[in-house]
């Protein structure tokens, strides 16, 4: 049994090196043990039971001796049975510890970990950092705004650009009563403001007799 109370206080415990998970199936070896042990004296009580029983009214010594064997081993049962509650107990305790030593370890190099992430990151500093950025975002709309608005060259005023398509317009309807030879190329109505006026009106007699003569004194040269 001193391998037993080896576990618990003594220096030969204080000194083992052993690791928490070796302790505990060191243990664990010493609980089966001692889980075969009960078993067995269970066996040696219930076998002196059966003797006590067969001897009661025929050899009342054997009967006697038989009982009295019976509280032996029923006493070395209930110190082993003690003593697999002891290591039971200690079992628990030492895989509670070695969870919570693990737990508070890894819960440490969490901690470490999100340290050096950070580093010297504070809220402070990200809320500074978003200022500036917003600060940044808000000049660049700012420079785009100002340089969109900017028109490159010269401005052409909407007045020349008028002008320019009434004379379009009127050198469109001169080619087009030329090829129809309805009016003379210096008799075309003026068009105005985009609009062609009296494009129809009829030729009166005075410009049949013009043009006439104007065909009769090219005919004639």
């Amino acid at each position: 049994m001193s391998g037993i109370w080896g576990w618990f206080g003594g220096g030969a415990a204080q000194k083992r090196k052993d690791t928490p998970k070796n302790v505990i199936l060191d243990l664990r070896t010493q609980l089966e043990m001692l889980q075969k042990r009960e078993n067995h004296i269970l066996r040696q009580i219930e076998e002196q039971d059966k003797e006590a029983r067969k001897h009661v009214t025929t050899n009342k010594t054997a009967a006697k001796n038989a009982l009295r064997r019976k509280k032996v081993f029923e006493g070395n049962l209930e110190q082993t049975m003690n003593h697999i509650n002891t290591l039971e107990q200690q079992i628990n305790s030492i895989e509670s510890a070695n969870i919570n030593k693990e737990t508070f370890e890894a819960m440490q190099r969490a901690s470490e970990a999100m340290k050096q992430i950070h580093g010297k990151l504070t809220p402070e500093k990200v809320d500074e950092a978003m200022e500036r950025l917003q600060e940044h975002h808000q000049l660049n709309d700012e420079i785009s705004n100002a340089i969109s608005s900017v028109s490159l060259g010269n401005q052409v005023d909407d007045s020349e650009l008028d002008a320019e398509l009434d004379e379009l317009m009127q050198k469109d309807l001169e080619d087009k009563m030329l090829e129809t030879g309805t009016l003379p190329a210096d008799r075309l109505p003026t068009v105005a403001n985009g609009e062609i006026k009296n494009s129809k009106q009829p030729v009166t007699e005075d410009d049949e007799e013009a043009e006439l003569r104007k065909l009769q004194a090219e005919m004639a040269m």
